[in-house]
């Protein structure tokens, strides 16, 4: 068994999936991968099956019936990934918006500086990503310091979703309790790691916008969080937010 896993959540990744899954297994660390596939229709869960004899010892498959959100798929791999041995826990976006070779940099920042959660980070040194229309950049921008400045983290990119996590921050949370389920579930994780005293770092990464398949942003998945935002700070300073 490898010392990391990374998880990487799918819905109509077909197009992605094979070529992300052989970038990963190529990088010189050895890492898992475990595929958590929400019922997807184009057959990503088929194309994993089938790779899967290729890595045995280290391509796993997570079949959930629908689709429930990021949120949902994510603490369902989580448990998963605690019932195992692994000592880093990855997230992963299936789509080439992160770059496999950054896995190593994040795993080093916790295995080898002491960090308990690696962000990979679009906004620590600027602005650094790649064929988004500006509109969107400033939304993402913005979005983060609006959640800086409603929860007081000092965490630039709150809405990443390319996390290294050591498995103690993860023992730490009550997952239980986790209540987002969009994009919003990323800025729960984070704040209530920082809540813990978890020691958090930034790593600089460049993100490039998909260019095969589709984006699941929603409008629904943007009120989440900026009420959400809102609702745990609120929970947080009546002492009502469970962690």
């Amino acid at each position: 068994m490898a010392e990391g896993l990374i998880i990487i959540p799918t819905f109509n990744e077909s197009e992605n999936i094979e070529k992300l899954l052989r970038n990963v297994f190529s990088l010189q660390r050895i890492f898992s991968v475990l595929v958590v596939d929400d019922g997807s229709p184009d057959g990503t869960a088929e194309i994993v099956e089938r790779l899967i004899p290729e890595y045995p010892k280290h391509l796993n498959l997570l079949k959930r019936s629908e689709k429930s959100g990021l949120g949902r798929a994510y603490i369902a791999a989580f448990e998963w990934a605690l019932k195992r041995d692994y000592s880093f826990i990855f997230e992963m976006d299936a789509d080439f918006s992160h770059n496999p070779n950054d896995l190593i940099r994040l795993y080093n920042c916790c295995a080898r500086e002491g960090y308990d959660m690696a962000i990979g980070s679009r906004y620590i040194t600027g602005v650094n990503v790649v064929n988004w229309p500006m509109s969107r950049v400033l939304l993402s921008w913005w979005a983060s310091k609006y959640v800086q400045w409603v929860t007081g983290m000092n965490i630039k990119d709150t809405t990443a979703g390319f996390v290294c996590y050591r498995r103690e921050v993860l023992e730490g949370l009550d997952l239980s309790r986790i209540r987002f389920v969009g994009y919003a579930f990323q800025i729960e994780m984070k704040y209530k790691a920082f809540l813990k005293g978890f020691k958090i770092k930034e790593i600089p990464v460049i993100f490039t916008d998909r260019t095969r398949g589709t984006s699941k942003m929603s409008k629904g998945i943007i009120s989440e969080a900026i009420f959400g935002v809102l609702n745990m700070r609120f929970k947080k300073l009546l002492n009502r937010l469970a962690i």
